[in-house]
């Protein structure tokens, strides 16, 4: 059974893709590292998936998906971040009511930071084929008052991240999909 943590590693023709969306493969990496770091080992895998061309119509996404939809049913929950990293305030969130509980239950143990809200729907052209198929999905939702400043342009370079606006982003990846991929049960469908 896998939980799978994700960002993206393409830019835009005229940036570096620091922000969109480096940023979100950063804390996926961190997410693992950090639980691996920690010494846990959760119930199921975790896994990383770093995708490429979401620019060009998502053809590596759409590949994953063909390559792993037969084994659909082992899919716990899939996670994408790809609205940046800045100040997170919580998650998207897609799936049924029970398990929308679940999530939401989760999130209290991200109140020390103040990252407790789960909205409707998540977001990620990388996770949709899952979340079509009924797998419950998360995306980060995070301060996007700047957001657009930097995306597909120039000035989308490493100097854009604040390691302590990533740090909470990849403190809430972790927190998230470690306390998933331990519980006795799978998310509910």
């Amino acid at each position: 059974q896998i939980v799978l943590v994700s960002g993206h590693l393409d830019s835009w023709d005229v940036g570096q893709g620091a922000m969109d969306d480096g940023g979100g493969a950063f804390i996926s990496w961190e997410a693992l590292s950090l639980i691996k770091d920690l010494g846990l080992r959760p119930k199921r895998t975790l896994r990383l998936v770093l995708w490429t061309a979401e620019e060009q119509g998502g053809v590596g996404a759409e590949q994953y998906y063909q390559l792993h939809k037969e084994n659909i049913s082992n899919f716990d929950i899939v996670m994408e971040s790809d609205e940046g990293t800045f100040k997170p305030s919580g998650l998207g969130f897609t799936g049924n009511a029970k398990a929308r509980d679940i999530v939401k239950e989760i999130m209290t143990l991200l109140q020390p930071i103040n990252v407790t809200d789960v909205y409707d729907n998540a977001d990620g052209t990388d996770i949709d084929y899952w979340m079509r198929d009924g797998v419950p999905g998360a995306s980060l939702r995070d301060d996007l008052s700047k957001y657009f400043w930097f995306h597909h342009s120039q000035g989308d370079t490493m100097t854009v991240q604040d390691p302590n606006q990533m740090n909470l982003c990849a403190a809430v990846w972790t927190v998230v999909s470690y306390v998933i991929a331990d519980m006795e049960e799978m998310l509910p469908r």
